[in-house]
């Protein structure tokens, strides 16, 4: 069936959130959308364009042409729109003990939207064709900070992941060491736009991070796209 929609389990009056399984011809009012799939996803008519697979745009009356699976997501609230702790959203330090006491740092309920058949390598950009696909169970939620939060360097990951912007302006960095004054790379995230993969294969069901962190430039809500191996 086309354009089964749902809500994802972080919807709600201040941010509207559905994911489209096969959208075909459908009409996107104002949103981010992230194409959640392997496959490219087309939008437009007179002069379709293609957004790749993990990546994102931003339609204003705008059309999923065609597709596997799409999110779309829109900040529609903006007043009280931190209160995300009062809102069923979890303070990080609540998970992670070390996490520091100061950090705002809060993350919504966690959706599984289903399955994903992707070559790890292929994921990460190490290379082109798929030669030893494999099944991963794929989790979203989001992510609020406001604005100047460091969100805290890190580089520990069992799944895979990328980040897309919703609202506000951030940035994804990497690091030489657990030092901010090591950084080396600074990827700005404005909204709507997905950054690529940091992490690198490095065996079976392994793979390694640089030290990175998300830092908050302005009040900023981000989508974090999780690839959990099975197994």
């Amino acid at each position: 069936m086309t354009n089964e929609v749902r809500n994802l389990a972080f919807h709600d009056e201040f941010i509207t959130a559905q994911l489209i399984d096969n959208p075909c011809d459908y009409h996107v009012e104002d949103g981010v959308v992230i194409n959640l799939s392997t496959a490219p996803m087309i939008t437009g008519t007179d002069h379709p364009a293609i957004v790749p697979a993990w990546k994102s745009t931003w339609l204003k009356g705008g059309v999923i042409k065609s597709g596997e699976r799409a999110a779309v997501i829109k900040v529609v609230k903006r007043t009280n729109l931190g209160g995300v702790g009062l809102r069923g959203w979890d303070w990080l330090g609540n998970r992670i003990r070390s996490f520091p006491r100061d950090t705002p740092l809060y993350i919504s309920p966690q959706d599984h939207i289903g399955s994903v058949i992707t070559d790890p390598f292929v994921f990460t950009n190490e290379r082109r064709d798929s030669s030893a696909p494999q099944e991963f169970d794929l989790k979203l939620n989001l992510w609020w900070s406001p604005g100047d939060t460091d969100c805290f360097i890190h580089n520990e990951h069992p799944f895979l992941e990328v980040h897309t912007q919703i609202h506000g302006l951030g940035r994804m960095q990497k690091f030489a060491t657990r030092d901010e004054n090591t950084l080396y790379e600074d990827v700005l995230m404005p909204a709507g736009y997905s950054h690529d993969p940091f992490c690198r294969v490095t065996g079976e069901n392994e793979w390694t991070y640089p030290w990175h962190r998300y830092y908050a430039d302005t009040d900023s809500i981000w989508l974090a796209i999780e690839l959990h191996p099975r197994g």
